[in-house]
């Protein structure tokens, strides 16, 4: 079996003369926690959308769970062996939360009644609550709740916190960890919210303009990034303004760069023009996001 659950490669997209992706490729391993982030436009909907086959791109492949997403019988293969969370969370006003849930269940021949009843517990949704009257958080739950209790081997969500008080944010975030661990389902999410992606994830993959800057584990990312900050007592020199380059800000004689990979090198070559500070600090996905897409 493969061991990827989402393939893009090539993948490109234009509104009219707007690019919204252009030559994506990323592949999101089976079992995987996959934080999909980007700035507000970078391309992460029009992603989703052609990943589950409800829009079609100009160029590229995608292949989901095996299947080619892009075939329109496959997509809806795809749609069904796969629960999603979309950002705009909407449902009809006049249902209330066990119509709803009646209403979708029939849809998903892998529906789990268990995982029905064990989200409706933990998230305190009464069957009789209007949906007229739920709040934006109330939404954002029973969407979850729909998604999950299809039982597929992946989630794919878009702001799956949105709404939710911090606490519910907490409890939301463990549960769907709890589920991922125990059944092996692999989650893809879009989030804003970069400490939620960096509690759970254990994948980034980072778009900016259509493109991926950057795609691996978590763990890679904290290992490989540092914050360089250098003083220097007549002002940078040079060769050290060369090496930074772009990635870097100075202030009066102190230089700080994010570095990856070559934080010893920076090191090495700052000792030798003398610099009277070297300090070196781990880094956060937050940092690290703020800086790829300031560039």
């Amino acid at each position: 079996m493969n061991d990827a659950a989402i393939e893009v490669n090539g993948l490109s997209k234009s509104y009219k003369s707007q690019r919204a992706v252009d030559g994506l490729g990323f592949s999101v391993p089976r079992g995987s926690i996959c934080g999909f982030l980007g700035r507000n436009g970078a391309g992460k909907t029009t992603t989703i959308k052609t990943i589950l086959g409800m829009l079609r791109p100009d160029a590229g492949t995608v292949r989901v769970l095996g299947m080619d997403a892009l075939d329109v019988d496959a997509s809806v293969l795809v749609r069904l062996q796969t629960g999603f969370v979309s950002e705009i969370k909407e449902f009809y006003p006049y249902m209330n939360v066990g119509q709803i849930i009646d209403f979708t269940r029939p849809f998903y021949p892998t529906w789990d009644r268990e995982l029905e009843r064990e989200f409706i517990d933990r998230f305190s949704l009464s069957p009789k609550q209007k949906m007229s009257k739920l709040s934006k958080g109330m939404r954002t739950q029973l969407a979850i709740l729909l998604a999950v209790a299809r039982n597929t081997d992946l989630l794919i969500m878009d702001e799956p916190t949105d709404g939710l008080d911090p606490f519910l944010v907490e409890e939301t975030l463990r549960l769907l960890v709890g589920h991922a661990a125990r059944r092996g389902t692999t989650i893809f999410f879009s989030s804003h919210q970069l400490d939620e992606v960096e509690q759970i994830a254990d994948r980034v993959i980072i778009i900016d303009h259509g493109k991926v800057k950057i795609d691996g584990s978590l763990d890679d990312l904290r290992s490989n990034y540092r914050r360089v900050r250098m003083v220097f007592q007549h002002g940078t020199p040079a060769e050290m303004a060369e090496l930074v380059g772009a990635a870097s800000s100075t202030t009066g004689r102190t230089v700080s760069v994010l570095a990856r990979d070559n934080v010893e090198h920076l090191i090495d070559r700052a000792r030798w023009h003398q610099a009277t500070d070297i300090e070196v600090q781990p880094v956060g996905l937050k940092e690290i996001f703020l800086e790829v897409v300031k560039q």
